[in-house]
């Protein structure tokens, strides 16, 4: 794991391994990203309001996932568009610190806020998407 990524799930109060059991048992749809075979990143969607059509989009990886970024830009809009399907506004936090995700999420069409929160003397910014 990636130390940016074990910094936000404790940050959180969860161990990666408990942020990842939780997002598999909470998620609409959950995935698991594999580089040569092994699983490098996990991520899903928690529908968080059904009637108001709000979601919160979670994912998890190492640094392997950096390694292939052509996968990334591939895929990852097709996933975004999923998620938008199923709930029309996304929702979630990224840690402040976390340069590689927040220009992810922005090439993925995420829109990072000004809106900080702070937990266990971390950082995050809020994310947001809404379908067009």
């Amino acid at each position: 794991m990636r130390d940016a990524d074990i910094v936000e799930c404790r940050a959180l109060g969860q161990s990666p391994k408990q942020a990842l059991r939780e997002g598999l048992i909470a998620s609409t749809f959950c995935l698991t990203a594999l580089v040569d075979g092994w699983p490098e990143a996990m991520f899903g969607l928690v529908v968080t309001n059904a009637l108001a059509g709000e979601g919160t989009p979670w994912m998890l990886g190492t640094e392997a996932i950096y390694d292939h970024p052509r996968a990334m830009l591939r895929w990852g809009p097709r996933f975004v568009a999923a998620m938008l399907d199923s709930t029309p506004a996304l929702s979630n936090l990224v840690s402040a610190d976390n340069a590689r995700a927040i220009r992810f999420l922005q090439r993925m069409g995420f829109h990072t806020g000004e809106d900080r929160m702070f937990f266990a003397n971390t950082e995050f910014f809020t994310f947001t998407q809404e379908r067009r």
